[in-house]
């Protein structure tokens, strides 16, 4: 990867290993710079135009199967042959002298886009690309392609210098100086464990249930049968199962349609998952992720059953997103084995997971959870029990004000058009608000409101959007309009007039709609980081707000870019909309003693 990639392009010919571990390619511009040793110059020249935009513009790499078919290397074998082949292919590389490495097209449309009339279209059509997937918010992939343009075709000395010359321009850029710090903290969790006392130690897991089958628990079954683990899934009716069985399967088989896997290894995959509807097998399970329906009541009965029915030193997790841990631990007998572990939805895509530490919950489990988490795939950061946690703490102010700005006359198209395109958010706010249902939306802001106080204001139009039936996606009915296969489409317009609001107009300047939503959760944040202690740095905010909620990382993550603008600023900033809109605005104390003493959040 990076200039392993770049070192072995220079060579004449490359061999590699079909270990599944084996990735090839250049992830430069993931790091807001793009390949500075020859990458841009000699990838090109070794697998054509086509092939090399794929992996540089995208940060892509490849397995040892998709590098042979494209050129990047001449031959794949077995690790256990692989220096034995690489001594014999140097020998023979040397009886028949030095070879031309120049890229060969195989076929006409090859030709066609190597030709002086296709080069141009591919260009304009890889630009075109990469606006669209960054929406003009990451320099580094434009400036890569403008590289390889002018570039390809010139004399290596020209060529290694205008390669230089861009690096130059990206690398001391603020993108990629947060984008760097993104890696790192990504890197560190590597090699945390969760917990300070570094004699702590994770107990292995191979056996691990899942309670509540459906969607959620089929990913979760998913990413634990994935991780090698032998997974059963246990519901109330062979339906529910079915919907479990079908909703692991179906992301392996996407795997297969992507020639990522092949059916045997599905089929393998596979046979780790099986299922009931008792409590059969729970003697010899290591750890139980519970997920079942949103109710405190429902999930202690659920949790004290599962416990007796499972061995003593069985860890339980319940993947709950709103409700306290703490409180759930009442209905198991040794409350030290009960831990939070919130996947976020969809759990095979989103990689983040909050470990969430109740009262009385262990070291031991805290690092289990937190291991078998990486295990899986994900990013774990731990967070204490309280409302909401961390992500969801922060992200609920959020979605609540986009609701404000319907009501001050904003239209949804300008609210998530603004968020997503101009601030670099995933998606907008009546857009998520869909997609997570606005029924739970509603229902955690009023979890919120209660233990949170008067700085979490309900929105009137709140009331409207839950009369009115308006779920969102799962009924196709909310902010916009969604087809039968989940695809949004348009904006619903007749929710103004159902939500009683007259038709929007543009009032607000484009710098408040932002500001209002954004600054809610700085607020929240500085409470939730240094008051409340719901995670101990600003470090762990950023990942989780950048894993779990898609905040944009070429903004370093919320805090970050909080100090980029100054805590004396955002203070100001929210006194003047708590003047105008409110309480919810008023800056917390923490915030404010940081702009009084001209404190950052990574000061």
């Amino acid at each position: 990867m990076g200039g392993g990639c770049e070192m072995i392009l220079a060579c004449d010919y490359r061999v590699c290993s079909d270990a599944k571990s084996t990735r090839i390619g250049l992830p430069e511009v993931q790091l807001g710079i793009i390949p500075g040793f020859g990458g841009c110059v000699r990838l090109p020249r070794v697998v054509g135009l086509q092939a090399s935009l794929d992996i540089i513009l995208a940060g892509k790499a490849v397995v040892g199967k998709k590098a042979l078919k494209i050129g990047l290397v001449d031959k794949v074998v077995h690790p256990a042959i692989l220096e034995e082949h690489a001594i014999r292919m140097a020998e023979e590389a040397i009886k028949k002298g030095k070879r031309k490495k120049k890229f060969a097209p195989k076929t006409m449309m090859d030709q066609f886009l190597e030709s002086p009339f296709g080069k141009p279209m591919v260009f304009k059509k890889a630009k075109e690309a990469v606006i669209k997937q960054t929406k003009g918010h990451y320099p580094a992939p434009l400036k890569a392609l403008e590289v390889v343009q002018n570039t390809y075709g010139k004399s290596r000395a020209e060529a290694m210098q205008k390669e230089c010359e861009g690096f130059c321009e990206v690398a001391v850029t603020d993108i990629s100086k947060h984008l760097i710090s993104v890696f790192f903290l990504m890197e560190g969790v590597k090699k945390q464990t969760g917990v300070s006392d570094s004699s702590v130690k994770p107990r292995k897991v191979g056996h691990m249930a899942v309670l509540g089958a459906g969607t959620m628990g089929g990913g979760i079954a998913y990413v634990g049968a994935n991780a090698g683990i032998d997974v059963r899934m246990k519901d109330l009716n062979n339906d529910a199962l079915g919907l479990g069985f079908k909703a692991a399967r179906s992301i392996w088989e996407k795997k297969v349609k992507r020639r990522r896997m092949d059916k045997y290894e599905l089929s393998r995959k596979m046979s780790l998952v099986n299922g009931g509807l008792d409590y059969a097998g729970f003697k010899k399970m290591d750890l139980v992720v519970e997920a079942i329906v949103e109710d405190m009541g429902i999930k202690k009965k659920v949790i004290a059953e599962t416990a007796e029915n499972s061995a003593k030193d069985t860890i339980i997790a319940t993947n709950t997103s709103s409700l306290s841990v703490t409180e759930m631990s009442e209905g198991h007998p040794n409350p030290e084995l009960f831990v939070g572990m919130h996947f976020f939805n969809p759990v095979d895509k989103m990689p983040l997971v909050e470990v969430i530490r109740g009262e009385k919950t262990s070291d031991e489990v805290v690092a289990t959870i937190f291991d078998v988490s990486k295990r899986m795939g994900k990013m774990p950061v731990v967070v204490k029990d309280g409302p909401g946690f961390l992500v969801n703490r922060l992200l609920l102010p959020w979605l609540s004000e986009a609701m404000f700005l319907l009501e001050n006359g904003e239209s949804i198209e300008r609210v998530d058009k603004l968020y997503s395109h101009t601030f670099g958010m995933p998606m907008g706010p009546c857009h998520l608000m869909d997609e997570i249902g606005i029924d739970v939306c509603i229902k955690v802001l009023k979890i919120f409101r209660e233990s949170l106080g008067s700085r979490i204001e309900l929105p009137k139009v709140m009331e409207g959007l839950k009369d009115g039936e308006r779920l969102g996606k799962k009924n196709r009915k909310g902010f916009y309009h969604w087809n039968e296969k989940g695809k949004k489409g348009e904006v619903d317009q007749s929710i103004y007039s159902d939500l009683g609001l007259p038709s929007p107009s543009k009032k607000l300047e484009d710098k408040e709609i932002i500001e209002r939503g954004i600054f809610r959760m700085i607020n929240e944040a500085a409470l939730a980081l240094v008051e409340e202690k719901i995670v101990e740095t600003p470090q762990e905010v950023d990942l989780g707000m950048i894993m779990g909620a898609g905040f944009p990382p070429f903004r370093g993550g919320l805090l970050r870019y909080a100090d980029s603008l100054g805590t004396q600023y955002i203070v100001d900033e929210l006194e003047l909309y708590a003047n105008q809109y409110g309480e919810r605005f008023k800056p917390s104390t923490p915030l404010r003693n940081m702009a009084k003493t001209q404190r950052s959040f990574y000061s």
